[in-house]
């Protein structure tokens, strides 16, 4: 039976985080000093983890989080398929309250089921699974990486672990997350658990 073990991680902190402006796809944001020094500590943690492969979003955010693993040579590759949902006309704007109002109304539509309603020139939940999927195929695909290192958003991290996890995707909002929060997954063969869930304990400290 193929097992495998998995370290999903959120991103580090980018000055959108900082600011409350909306960061979905449609940004290619950097880390920024918090957020390299939460990168350098998970680094510091984790390093002596024997990763087989690491694997992020398209976006830099997630590669500048985890460059400490890359720069060791350990193999990585980049998939668009990981990347953070596409908030479509708010990416990269400061929400007013008229964004606000839209943001809770349209995550109360997803809590209610309607996982298809799309943000207005953006994505849905459905949408963002439908993308995930292949790569996570592709990924889950390769018994001789193990353990791997993946880096994430955290709105895809929460669809994504719906979706391995089977609960429907109206739920994913159980699973917590913050940057550079590390959840670590066994794979069975047939089944996945959480061993770590939003673990910060690598952040003590950290502002």
């Amino acid at each position: 039976m193929t097992t495998k073990k998995i370290y999903l991680v959120r991103h580090g902190q980018t000055d959108f985080n900082l600011k409350g402006i909306v960061q979905g796809r449609g940004v290619d944001t950097d880390l920024n000093d918090t957020g390299r020094s939460q990168a350098q500590a998970f680094y510091n943690t984790y390093k002596e983890v024997p990763f087989k492969k690491i694997y992020t979003s398209a976006l830099k955010r997630t590669h500048q989080s985890v460059q400490g693993f890359i720069d060791l040579g350990i193999a990585h590759e980049a998939y668009a398929g990981l990347d953070e949902i596409s908030w479509g006309s708010k990416d990269g704007k400061i929400a007013s309250n008229e964004d606000h109002a839209y943001y809770w109304d349209m995550l109360n539509n997803w809590k209610e089921g309607d996982v298809g309603a799309k943000i207005q020139g953006g994505e849905s939940p459905l949408d963002v699974q439908n993308r995930q999927k292949p790569v996570w195929e592709l990924i889950m695909s390769r018994p001789e990486e193990d353990p791997i290192l993946v880096c994430m958003h955290g709105r895809a991290i929460r669809i994504l672990l719906a979706t391995v996890l089977n609960y429907p995707l109206h739920e994913m909002d159980k699973f917590e997350h913050q940057n550079m929060g590390l959840y670590v997954l066994n794979f069975t063969g047939s089944f996945y658990s959480i061993e770590e869930y939003n673990s910060g304990v690598h952040l003590k400290g950290i502002v």
